[in-house]
């Protein structure tokens, strides 16, 4: 189990109603929980009910806020799951219940889905979402955090896939400095993951999914390393490859997110 200050920080934050959490919270897993509810939908809501039902899934996680229990062995994922489910089936039984011409008080959400249970998880497909979504997270606060001019090195480099030649004549700057600056990118990219992990992760094997995944996180930031030895065995160009998948396909998903909203 794996409860560390950031978690538990974050979720201190959410309890006392900070505005910029919960919009840290919605901005990064938001479009993932949308995709599901579509998938969910299977064609019976459209865009405009997925949007109404992800804002009343953010009033239901504040709602719950106060009884929620990280110890008790949940996953994070499984913590927005289970609200977003709850929120989908009250909205289809709301709607069953008016075609007989009765109303439905909406129900109460069940606690139990705070426990660790491998019934209850949910598919690897949303698992992979909301992962994706943390390393999204991270990149975005690097891109915020770090020199313009040095993440749009390892923008190109990385995201774009252009040469470090071509990346060089175009900021005007040699080619060692062109790999300089897209080590530094990395180091504190990686850094940024596991302050992200860490935050999101009310389990071991949630934090462990980054390395599950071929993303190797910095160990000097990782929980209860205080003097970590040299790494010897960090390739960085894998590294590279990850992330940009990752990339690439949270740009995808925001994109679609975007469409059907705009629907």
């Amino acid at each position: 189990m794996l409860t560390s200050q950031l978690t538990s920080g974050f979720i201190e934050r959410l309890r006392c109603n900070d505005e910029a959490a919960w919009f840290e919270l919605w901005e990064t897993f938001g479009p993932v929980i949308r995709a599901q509810l579509v998938k969910w939908g299977k064609g019976r809501i459209g865009a405009e009910t997925v949007r109404d039902l992800s804002q009343e899934t953010m009033a239901a996680l504040s709602d719950s806020i106060d009884r929620f229990d990280p110890e008790r062995g949940a996953r994070f994922s499984t913590w927005l799951l289970a609200i977003a489910k709850h929120v989908l089936g009250d909205e289809i039984d709301r709607r069953t219940a008016l075609k007989r011409g009765g109303g439905r008080a909406a129900a109460s959400l069940d606690e139990s889905w705070m426990v660790a249970d491998a019934a209850r998880a949910a598919d690897a497909e949303y698992e992979a979402a909301i992962f994706r979504a943390k390393v999204e997270a991270a990149i975005r606060k690097v891109e915020h955090e770090t020199d313009f001019a040095d993440f749009e090195i390892y923008r190109m480099r990385v995201f774009d896939g252009v040469s470090g030649k071509e990346v060089a004549a175009a900021v005007g700057v040699s080619e060692p400095t062109v790999s300089r600056r897209l080590a530094r990118v990395r180091d504190l990219l990686r850094v940024k993951l596991a302050a992200v992990m860490q935050t999101y992760s009310f389990t071991a094997e949630e934090y462990e999914e980054a390395a599950r995944n071929g993303i190797a996180l910095n160990p000097k930031a990782e929980p209860g390393a205080a003097s970590p030895q040299p790494e010897t065995d960090f390739d960085p160009g894998a590294f590279d490859e990850a992330v940009c998948e990752i990339y690439h396909r949270q740009t995808a998903l925001r994109r679609a997110d975007e469409f059907d909203a705009a629907r």
